[in-house]
């Protein structure tokens, strides 16, 4: 930002960005007292994790709940909960992220519900929903709706708030997660901006927004970006990003203000770049992607919130979260970094790679324009087989050596780690009693909410109200609002709208993945490749199959289409159905597949409870010959407690040669089918 003179002639420093912590778990009231701890400590806005039924539109209580609730955010079912939440926090001075997009509306109704029972005045309310469907099709996963009921429930939403909530921003175009799921910078660009048009589009077409006010459409829509540890080459995209959003408002909608036209971004750095090997190495990288995005004034994000060091551990406890805070507070209160004007102005090398990045970003958008844009590539599968190949290249190089990665495939060997001595004492856990508290809590709102001192309605009134909207075309967001002052709850809001909506299964992208890691002669590929064919003949069978299995809400499925993509390279026959199964579900495919053995692929810490089911449910149907293996971010206690009920093989983040993997999952086949182990060749 520009250097200002103050009154006295001295030079005055710009205001720093929003600082946030995303944040949330357990309970509404453990979470309430987590928002005042750490506003206490200077953070600057809230950044609400909510858990995953809830970001699902299930309640608590529901069979896909099981596991999940409380773990990787707060469980928000009714307004009783966001009462809780927000309980003493003023929320008409504060600006709150909510990080929620197919239950966003759902959400937006009970926070504002929630500031008009304080006192506020709701036309000053500020803060973000995501709010951004699109990404969770690619990659996040907590989608619900159809592309066009969801595309609906996000117009309404920001038609609502540029009448009623004029300084929310309604959505948050978000690549955050694309990047994650294995995007180049040229993808994130260009799949980001697809959307906001797809987004802008609609809203323009829905006649909601008269002409003249389509302005304030374009000014309240935000990003939110991922920053990796390529630092110059993330702080470019962000200029790119700066340059084509500056073009898109102006040529495709004719925005002539240029406040209006001013490309709006908070930031979360890569979380899943971060290691579980010498995890201290994380401070460094969480360091260089926070300044990607503060470094270059003309390319500031206007909020930041970084992850903590530990997160390929578990969850970060709140002395974590406070180090990640005091990191950006150094950086913007003890550095000279705001007293300056755009430290890169003039540099050829940047102007080069930003021109480099607006090119083929703008290429790709035409690409996607041809086939009919984000929801038409979302429908066929481009956009996800793209996202797929991407990761598996990524993961191809970082095994081959070629991309390195310090403490995973190069300088691997560490001193003892002090951080670490204790691994019980070095993450947060949640208990596991939580869950049932917040099962017989959402009971007894049901139970209650029409007696004082609520005196709710009966929602059944609401709720039809709510599914005769959305058979028409009202806006839904009043129906919604009256839904939430009568004691809905989410599972019960969400499932009115799936009655009239219906569900969606986004495609996997596995099937039209390339082939990214190729069986040359002499290779690991060959050798592992070489192993199932043998194993396969041995057992008297066409080919070995393996079974994905995604359990529970977890939709992070990078991670399972990567071994689904690798397996199916080394020869396997692959079931892989996606994401949001039961254990039940994942059994009956299991013996209805005659597979050889299953994976399951969970980060959100359900594990402990997901996966024993699955062996429990095998074992019932004689089927003990399958081995079950498991990944994802799973701390050394929970790891032996699965090896010790039957679990073959574990594998978390710091085992990262995938081919390796799928060579494991063989020998463990040959292992449950008393087959002698094959030689590995010298």
């Amino acid at each position: 930002m520009t250097e200002r003179q103050s009154a006295e002639g001295k030079r005055e420093k710009d205001r720093p960005w929003l600082m946030r912590t995303y944040a949330g778990h357990s309970t509404a009231e453990a979470s309430n007292e987590l928002y005042r701890r750490n506003l206490a400590k200077g953070q600057t806005g809230l950044s609400v994790a909510f858990d995953l039924p809830t970001q699902t539109g299930y309640d608590s209580d529901h069979v896909l709940a099981r596991g999940e609730v409380g773990r990787v955010g707060v469980p928000v079912a009714h307004l009783g909960d966001m009462r809780r939440l927000l309980q003493d926090i003023p929320l008409e001075q504060m600006n709150t992220s909510m990080t929620i997009n197919a239950t966003a509306m759902w959400l937006l109704a009970l926070y504002q519900v929630v500031a008009e029972e304080q006192g506020a005045d709701v036309t000053r309310l500020q803060g973000t929903t995501q709010n951004d469907i699109v990404k969770e099709y690619l990659s996040r996963g907590t989608h619900v709706f159809p592309p066009g009921p969801s595309l609906r429930l996000t117009t309404d939403m920001i038609a609502y708030t540029v009448s009623h909530i004029p300084k929310w921003n309604p959505i948050n175009i978000c690549s955050y997660h694309l990047q994650e799921a294995g995007a180049t910078p040229v993808q994130e660009i260009a799949y980001a901006m697809s959307t906001a048009i797809a987004v802008l589009d609609a809203v323009r077409d829905s006649g909601q927004v008269p002409a003249d006010k389509f302005g304030d459409v374009v000014a309240r829509i935000s990003f939110f970006v991922n920053a990796g540890v390529r630092f110059v080459e993330e702080m470019c995209k962000m200029r790119a990003f700066g340059r084509i959003w500056d073009r898109v408002t102006r040529e495709r909608y004719g925005i002539e203000d240029p406040k209006q036209r001013r490309f709006r971004y908070g930031v979360q750095v890569n979380s899943l770049g971060l290691t579980e090997a010498q995890p201290e190495n994380n401070v460094q990288r969480i360091v260089l992607e926070m300044l990607a995005v503060t470094l270059s004034k003309d390319a500031r994000a206007r909020a930041v919130q970084l992850p903590a060091w530990n997160e390929a551990l578990g969850l970060p406890r709140p002395w974590d979260q406070q180090w990640s805070l005091r990191m950006q507070q150094v950086l913007a209160y003890e550095s000279d970094l705001l007293e300056y004007e755009d430290i890169f102005e003039g540099s050829h090398v940047v102007e080069a790679k930003v021109a480099q990045l607006v090119e083929a970003s703008l290429a790709e958008m035409e690409r996607i324009q041809e086939m009919g844009g984000a929801m038409a590539a979302v429908e066929s599968g481009y956009l996800k087989s793209q996202l797929v190949s991407s990761h598996a290249e990524r993961r191809a190089r970082i095994e081959s050596g070629q991309e390195r990665i310090v403490g995973v495939n190069i300088f691997e060997t560490t001193e003892p780690n002090p951080l670490t001595a204790d691994l019980d004492t070095a993450i947060q856990t949640v208990d596991p009693a939580v869950e049932a508290r917040v099962i017989a809590s959402l009971q007894n709102w049901r139970d209650t909410r029409y007696q004082p001192p609520f005196n709710h309605p009966r929602p059944c009134k609401a709720l039809e109200k709510l599914k005769e909207a959305a058979k028409g075309t009202a806006n839904l967001m009043e129906a919604t609002l009256e839904c939430a002052r009568a004691g809905v709850t989410t599972g019960e809001w969400a499932g009115a709208l799936r009655e009239v909506f219906g569900e969606f299964r986004a495609p996997t992208g596995v099937s039209s993945a390339p082939v990214a890691v190729p069986a040359e002669e002499g290779s690991a590929m060959a050798d592992v490749r070489r192993r199932v064919d043998l194993t396969a003949k041995d057992m008297g069978v066409g080919k070995l199959r393996f079974l994905v299995g995604k359990p529970g809400l977890d939709g992070h499925s990078n991670g399972a289409e990567q071994i689904a993509v690798r397996a199916r390279d080394a020869g396997f026959e692959v079931v892989y159905q996606g994401i949001r199964l039961t254990p039940e579900q994942i059994v009956d495919a299991a013996l209805e597949e005659d597979v050889h053995a299953v994976g399951l692929s969970i980060l959100s810490g359900s594990h402990a409870q997901l996966v024993p089911d699955v062996l429990e449910r095998l074992r019932v149907a004689g089927a003990t010959d399958i081995p079950v293996i498991a990944g994802g971010i799973i701390p050394n206690g929970d790891a032996e407690q699965l090896r010790a009920a039957g679990v073959a093989a574990v594998f978390t983040p710091k085992d990262f040669d995938i081919t390796g993997i799928i060579g494991r999952i063989v020998d463990e086949i040959r292992k449950a089918n008393k087959l002698d182990p094959l030689e590995v060749p010298a």
